[in-house]
C-alpha cells in the first residue's frame, strides 16, 4: 500500500508569553493547538493536547521567562507530550533560551548550565531548536541537532535608522566581546564608526561591573548602545553614563530580550539614554515608561517556522550571515 502524505504545520504554546505566539500563529495563518495546563497543588505541572498531534511537525513556542524554572518545565513536558502522541518532528521555539549566560566555567566547581538545558530538550524528544540572539553563539553547538539562531538586528537597526538615520551615528559594543555584532550594526547603519566599552566583570558576583572605558570615536554623535539583553541595566547604564561623559550628543539603547528584573526599569528612567529600544521576546507585562520603545518579534519568528516548515533557507533571511 502506498500513500503520498502531506505535512501538517501545527503551533503549540506555553503559558509564558502566549500573546507572542497568538501573533505568530496569526501571521501563519493558523490556530494554536488547544490544551490544559495547570498545576497540582504540590506545584507540579500537568500539560495535554486536546486534539491529535499524530504525525504533524510541532512548533512548541515559550519564552524563558520569570519564574524562568517553571515555564522551561513546562516547555519540557510538551514537548515529552508531543513525542509520546507520535509527532512526526518537534521543533522547539525559544525566544529567550533560559540559563544561556552559564555558557561556560569561569571558576572551579560550576555547572555549565545553559548546555544541560540543551540536554534536557534532545531528552525530552526535541529534533530542532530555533531561538533569537543567544548570550553566546557557542550555544548553538551544545544542542545535539539543527539550531535556527535567529537575529533582531534586523527589526531593531531598521527601526534607529528610520528614527535617527539623518543624524551623525555611532555604534557601541558594551564590551569586547560583542564587537562582531557591533560591526553587524554598522554595516546595517551605512558604515556608522564603532567603540566599546572596556569593562571588568566581576566574577564571583552577578550582573556587576567595576570600571567603565570608551574606545572609539563617540564625541558629538549619536551612539547606538547595542547589548542582547537587559537584566538589571547596571551594566548598560553605566555604559551610557560612561558614553555621555565622552561628550556624545546622545545614546540610544537596543536590546533584544527585556528581562527588565529590579531595579532595571527606575535605572533605565533616570539614564541618560533618549530612548530604549526592545522587542518582545519576553513578555513586559505592565511594564512601560516614557523612553521604552517594544518591537515585535513575530514576524521573524513566524517566518523562520515558515521556512523551517517548507524545507527553505533561514539564513537567506540574514543575507546569509545567520
Amino acid at each position: 500500500m502506498k500513500r503520498t502524505t502531506e505535512k501538517n504545520l501545527m503551533v503549540f504554546s506555553g503559558r509564558a508569553h502566549p500573546v507572542l505566539a497568538q501573533e505568530v500563529a496569526d501571521l501563519l495563518g493558523t490556530a494554536l493547538v488547544p490544551q490544559s495546563a495547570y498545576e497540582f497543588a504540590n506545584g507540579e505541572l500537568y500539560v495535554r493536547f486536546e486534539e491529535s498531534v499524530r504525525g504533524c511537525d510541532a512548533f512548541v513556542l515559550q519564552s524563558h521567562t520569570a519564574p524562568i524554572n517553571e515555564w522551561i518545565m513546562e516547555h519540557l513536558l510538551m514537548v515529552d507530550a508531543l513525542k509520546r502522541a507520535s509527532a512526526k518532528r518537534i521543533t522547539v521555539v525559544m525566544p529567550f533560551y533560559g540559563y544561556a549566560r552559564q555558557d561556560k566555567k569561569h571558576r572551579g566547581r560550576e555547572p555549565i548550565s545553559a548546555r544541560l538545558v540543551a540536554d534536557m530538550f534532545k531528552t525530552a524528544g526535541a529534533d530542532r531548536l530555533i531561538t533569537v540572539d543567544l548570550h553566546a553563539d557557542q550555544i548553538q553547538g551544545f544542542f545535539d541537532g539543527p539550531v535556527d539562531h535567529l537575529m533582531a538586528l534586523p527589526i531593531l537597526a531598521d527601526y534607529v535608522k528610520q528614527q535617527y538615520g539623518g543624524q551623525s551615528l555611532s555604534v557601541v559594543s558594551p564590551d569586547a566581546g560583542r564587537i562582531k555584532v557591533a560591526e553587524r550594526w554598522s554595516a546595517r547603519l551605512g558604515g556608522a564608526p564603532l567603540a566599546f566599552i572596556h569593562k571588568t566583570r566581576r566574577t564571583d558576583r552577578p550582573n556587576e561591573t567595576v570600571a567603565n572605558r570608551v574606545v572609539g570615536e563617540v564625541k558629538g554623535r549619536m551612539c547606538v548602545l547595542v547589548d542582547d539583553m537587559i537584566d538589571t541595566g547596571g551594566t548598560i547604564v553605566k555604559a551610557a553614563e560612561a558614553i555621555m561623559a565622552e561628550g556624545a550628543a546622545g545614546v540610544i539603547i537596543a536590546a533584544t530580550h527585556a528581562i527588565l528584573s529590579d531595579p532595571a526599569v527606575e535605572r533605565l528612567k533616570s539614564s541618560p539614554a533618549v530612548e530604549v529600544v526592545v522587542t518582545n521576546t519576553l513578555p513586559l507585562g505592565d511594564v512601560s515608561f516614557d523612553k521604552l520603545t517594544c518591537l515585535s518579534i513575530a514576524p521573524l519568528v513566524g517566518r523562520a517556522i515558515r521556512e523551517v516548515f517548507e524545507d527553505g533557507s533561514v539564513t537567506s533571511m540574514f543575507d546569509g550571515h545567520a
